[in-house]
């Protein structure tokens, strides 16, 4: 075995930006498919063991993803009634078909917002809102973790309602 094969930093490849972001909107993509398959009255209602419902944690991705991605790219950290594009939410959605039309909302402004976050600005330091400091690669992806853990809870919930999940490799 060659000392190459033993040292991780001399033979690591790096994905391409179109690859994260791929890979990003395909966990956006399967989270979807969960809120589909929520019934409207147990979305923002049912919950085990004390955790919060599965509509209240879409709340905290759609509140993480438009926000954390603009300030990777822009360096201009907003909460989400300071973004322009989404201003308009005002009030908390009530229904599944209000929270899927915020998630399609946020999805069209994450790609919009992705083209302009360069590999340059994945590797830069920020503090993020002021609180959290790290590199922007390490934001984003904290960003894609959160979502995948809570859709883990979402999984449970929907099993305790006798629901058949989607396939957590069905990211089309």
């Amino acid at each position: 075995m060659s000392t190459a094969t033993l040292n991780p930093a001399s033979t690591a490849t790096a994905l391409t930006m179109d690859q994260v972001f791929k890979h990003w909107m395909g966990h956006r993509n399967l989270t979807r498919k969960m809120i589909e398959k929520y019934p409207d009255e147990h979305l923002f209602t049912f919950s085990v063991g004390g955790m919060r419902p599965f509509g209240e944690l879409v709340l905290e991705f759609l509140e993480m993803g438009v926000p954390s991605l603009h300030g990777a790219a822009y360096k201009e950290w907003k909460k989400t009634e300071e973004l322009p594009a989404l201003a308009q939410w005002k009030d908390k959605p009530t229904t599944k078909k209000e929270l899927l039309d915020r998630w399609d909302l946020s999805t069209k402004e994450l790609q919009r917002i992705w083209q302009d976050l360069t590999p340059e600005r994945m590797q830069e330091e920020d503090v993020a809102f002021g609180q959290w400091p790290g590199s922007m690669h390490w934001l984003l992806f904290y960003v894609i973790d959160n979502e995948i853990h809570h859709r883990g809870q979402g999984y449970v919930y929907l099993r305790a309602l006798n629901i058949e999940p989607p396939y957590f490799w069905e990211r089309e």
